[in-house]
């Protein structure tokens, strides 16, 4: 299981604004999973990023750190 940090808009018909985006992180095999599992959902996703490392270190510190399971 990987980590993904996954940026996205609230609403499919936004445009990316940066400061209008929001973050959420998923436990999941593949970025395909991540995104089938977001399918559903009103969102325009802008990016999704697989956390390792130090990086995952660093944003498992950040207070918005909350990983749902996939």
């Amino acid at each position: 299981m990987a980590i993904f940090k996954v940026f996205y808009q609230e609403d499919r018909s936004e445009v990316i604004i940066r400061e209008n985006t929001h973050v959420k992180y998923f436990e999941a095999e593949t970025e395909e999973q991540v995104r089938k599992h977001l399918s559903d959902r009103p969102y325009n996703i802008e990016f999704v990023q697989k956390l390792e490392g130090a990086h995952l270190a660093y944003e498992e510190k950040a207070p918005s750190y909350n990983v749902e399971t996939i």
